[in-house]
């Protein structure tokens, strides 16, 4: 199915507008991104050892493997000013969604999490069979045989269109989503897209925008990821049962791609944090939507974590440092307890 929706020109600059509407109630009463990192001793952290627990975790996130030595990162647990997140039942999980397919959509940072959720899974029932297989390039499939439930990752780090013309290359179509059909008859759907939107030189991904029959060259990329989104929950809105399916949005993860940067820090950084570029976008369009999302807001919480990264212990070399991604165990595994939070309450 094609779901296109069209934005003249002068609809195309109000577009860009960002209406001032309150994000969704937080979940159960209690909300979870605002809070602090606090130390714990208990055995509960890690949640698991990705070398021993977790035999299929990407090498690029096991960062003790790779040569980490500090191992202090591993032992903080988020806490929320009003409250506290439930623990992690993985076997709960498991039994709760016997039957389902569950999942991600996203970019690598989408990837992070559904390896977490895996890893979670796995040490809860460590004699259950499962399976891991790569039907595409684009789809990873874990299953749990035992309960019958599938975790997915979808790679598709725009959700919207990305389409090569002989001509003019690689256009970005910001109203178009072809491929859509491989959300449907997903019993819970985990969406995620940010990272890619803010890439620029060699490292950007398209040479045009498209909206109609409009072709830009240039856009400025957040007012590009608000139509794209827009597009994204025009789709929901009108494809999604929520009877049948639930719907998650991952929400912004922040990297640390800065002047400072994430290699050699060891702890979590104190105090407030500045507003972090298309936080507002996101709640904004996830607020007009008439059917029910729920966000998983994890940027605060991740602002505060420029310890959490692989930087140079990714088994890459020196040379790499990576300030976007999470090391496992480590921060994404506070996503999946968000997670388990609002599917199940607290």
């Amino acid at each position: 199915m094609r779901f296109t929706f069209w934005l003249g020109p002068l609809l195309l600059a109000s577009a860009f507008i960002i209406c001032a509407v309150a994000p969704p109630p937080p979940y159960q009463g209690c909300d979870f991104s605002q809070g602090k990192w606090v130390i714990d001793n208990a055995s509960f952290y890690p949640l698991y050892d990705a070398s021993r627990d977790c035999p299929f975790i990407g090498q690029g996130f096991d960062c003790l493997r790779n040569g980490r030595p500090d191992m202090g990162y591993l032992k903080y647990r988020w806490k929320p000013s009003s409250c506290d997140l439930p623990r992690f039942d993985g076997r709960k999980f498991l039994e709760e969604n016997k039957g389902k397919k569950i999942m991600f959509v996203g970019d690598s940072i989408s990837n992070n999490m559904w390896q977490s959720l895996t890893c979670l899974l796995h040490i809860a029932v460590p004699n259950s069979n499962y399976t891991l297989t790569s039907p595409t390039q684009e789809l990873s499939v874990f299953s749990f045989q035992e309960y019958g439930t599938s975790i997915m990752w979808l790679k598709n780090g725009f959700l919207v269109d990305l389409v090569h013309d002989k001509e003019k290359g690689r256009i970005l179509k910001l109203d178009t989503i072809s491929r859509g059909d491989q959300w449907k008859e997903i019993d819970v759907l985990i969406f995620n897209t940010y990272h890619w939107w803010t890439h620029t030189g060699q490292s950007q991904t398209w040479d045009y925008f498209q909206v109609g029959n409009e072709i830009f060259k240039d856009m400025d990329h957040m007012e590009a990821f608000k139509i794209g989104l827009t597009t994204w929950a025009k789709w929901v809105d009108s494809n999604i049962d929520p009877s049948k399916t639930r719907v998650l949005f991952q929400g912004i993860a922040a990297s640390h791609v800065d002047g400072k940067g994430c290699l050699r820090q060891t702890q979590p950084e104190q105090g407030s944090m500045l507003p972090y570029s298309g936080v507002d976008i996101v709640k904004s369009v996830l607020s007009n939507m008439a059917k029910p999302v729920q966000l998983l807001d994890i940027t605060v919480l991740t602002q505060l974590r420029r310890d959490g990264h692989p930087s140079i212990y990714t088994g890459r070399g020196t040379s790499f440092d990576d300030c976007s991604h999470w090391c496992l165990a480590g921060v994404p595994d506070t996503w999946n307890e968000i997670l388990y939070a609002a599917m199940f309450g607290n």
